[in-house]
């Protein structure tokens, strides 16, 4: 099974070296076939001459596009998402804060019990923040506890972008709404409601080391809901005609 590994990027030009490097040196070590895609954001630095150096020099697998816009986060994902070659795909960050050793697990995860998508939770046994802001994680996890309790699902990190999906879990999720952060709680919870399977992994979390991070909180909170509300709306009235068609009924979730 092919891994694609969709990473958007928007002036990343210090961050994306390490991260690229030890993410094939990860994924090469444990013999994953897998293509790493990284959507440059329109870029104002020298994201664009690092992904050229990297790929004609070090990553052999490392394919990369220019978004040419519109831009911002959730644009850069679907676009990679709309181009990725492989069997499933993972979204991952440009700045390391995702542990490629977790994409193993998840990958693993997936090949063993067959699941829809596998998802990263960072606040489970096993799971860990390292340099996570005190107020970033109180807004984390008060914004965690709502979707659980509106959605009335166990799963306990849905803003959690790090996770994996089977190319037809995300050919069944489309058309996508979001474009912005609140794509990270979209993917899931319209995976959620169309009735694919999914396994929660314990997984990492570090802070970036370079440049500042793309999330504005308070410009996300409407848009979170708008999607929330959304997702609510489908499950409740939509009749089950997005749901996934399969002969077999879609797993419970998986734990580890």
């Amino acid at each position: 099974m092919k891994l694609s590994v969709v990473i958007p990027a928007y002036n990343e030009e210090e961050s994306l070296p390490p991260t690229l490097r030890i993410l094939y040196e990860t994924l090469a070590k444990h013999g994953i076939p897998h293509e790493i895609c990284v959507t440059n954001d329109n870029s104002k630095d020298g994201t664009l001459r690092v992904l050229q150096e990297l790929s004609a020099k070090e990553i052999p697998t490392l394919v990369y596009y220019t978004n040419p816009g519109p831009n911002g986060f959730g644009y850069a994902v679907r676009y990679g998402l709309e181009r990725f070659s492989g069997d499933c795909v993972a979204v991952f960050m440009a700045d390391l804060s995702d542990d490629p050793e977790d994409l193993v697990r998840y990958y693993n995860k997936m090949q063993e019990t067959n699941v829809d998508a596998v998802f990263g939770s960072r606040w489970v046994k096993g799971g860990k923040v390292i340099d996570y802001p005190p107020l970033k994680k109180t807004i984390n996890r008060v914004a965690n506890f709502i979707v659980k309790m509106v959605m009335g699902i166990k799963y306990n990190d849905t803003t959690n972008a790090f996770k994996l999906y089977k190319r037809e879990t995300i050919e069944g999720i489309k058309p996508f709404l979001a474009p912005h952060f609140n794509l990270t709680v979209e993917l899931p919870l319209k995976a959620i409601v169309r009735g694919y399977s999914y396994a929660v992994v314990p997984n990492s979390w570090t802070n970036r080391k370079y440049g500042e991070s793309k999330l504005k909180i308070k410009e996300m909170g409407s848009r979170y809901f708008f999607i929330l509300m959304y997702c609510l709306i489908e499950k409740y009235f939509s009749q089950g005609d997005f749901r996934k068609k399969s002969t077999t009924v879609a797993s419970k979730p998986v734990s580890r």
